[in-house]
């Protein structure tokens, strides 16, 4: 079986959270999660998705019962189709 090359791919997108409210508020963080992987998957094309530590501390900041509805998430793709997401940096508007 002939493995696979991807093109890196580097994207923002913002993620929409809100059916993690339809699950139980003790399993809505982690629900959370789990959508912003599928997301990943179906988006980029992807083989494997690496949610970042930061991403994470921003879905379970205000706890389990309360994540946000929406996220603005960058993901990366390599050349073995692995998809890192990240927080995208925080670039200053000029005005």
């Amino acid at each position: 079986m002939s493995e696979q090359k991807y093109e890196p791919l580097n994207r923002v997108y913002t993620v929409p959270l809100s059916r993690a409210y339809e699950a139980p508020p003790y399993r809505r963080a982690k629900v959370a999660i789990r959508l912003i992987k599928d997301f990943a998957k179906r988006h980029m094309k992807a083989s494997e998705v690496k949610i970042s530590k930061e991403v994470n501390l921003k879905v379970w900041e205000r706890g389990m019962r309360n994540p946000p509805r929406k996220l603005k998430l960058e993901m990366v793709r390599d050349e073995e189709g692995i998809v890192e997401v990240k927080v995208p940096s925080q670039e200053e508007k000029v005005s």
